[in-house]
């Protein structure tokens, strides 16, 4: 195999390692998002449903503002088994794939760099550690009275993906 081959597949494979890295960081990382959400439900029929939502979910109310009807709700996120050992595989193909690069450059000690496989349980260690963290949810609720209905709009601060399970569970429609 040619020198240039060598180095090309070289300098690609150290770019995909630089990549998962940085894949691998950005899976502990909190996603907060506010967004509006519209119901056709009353205040208070709409609050009960939420805070039975969110009991469900293993959170529980750590502060409440009557007077602004606000509500901050509290829960542990567990993190993804399933994630884990996908960030662990996907590290040790890259570990394996720069391994047996450099074997094939740097003949000598080839061996030796298949001891970087060792490195990829760290990635679901790290994953593991860092996803599994409490998270809040910020509710604020307004009554909006119409000629025609009474709507509700709530502005909620959270994750994102908690969001989207909440407006697909309630069956929510985004506020423009």
């Amino acid at each position: 195999m040619s020198t240039s081959v060598i180095f090309s597949t070289f300098f690609l494979t150290v770019l995909m390692v630089i990549g998962l890295f940085f894949f691998i960081r950005a899976s502990v990382k909190p996603r907060i998002e506010v967004v509006r959400l519209t119901s056709e439900q009353s205040e208070n029929s709409l609050l009960s449903q939420l805070r039975q939502y969110f009991d469900q979910r293993a959170y529980r109310v750590v502060a409440l503002n009557a007077d602004e009807n606000q509500v901050t709700f509290e829960g542990f996120v567990r993190p993804s088994l399933f994630l884990a050992i996908f960030l662990t595989l996907m590290a040790a193909t890259g570990m394996l794939c720069l391994a047996l690069l450099l074997s094939y450059a740097l003949s000598e000690k080839s061996n030796f760099w298949l001891g970087l496989l060792l490195l990829s349980p760290l990635a679901g260690v790290f994953y593991w550690k860092r996803a599994g963290r409490s998270e809040q949810v910020l509710l604020k609720i307004e009554s909006l009275d119409d000629a025609v209905a009474t709507k509700s709009v709530i502005t909620v601060r959270g994750h994102r993906d908690e969001l989207a399970a909440l407006q697909r569970v309630l069956s929510l429609k985004t506020s423009d």
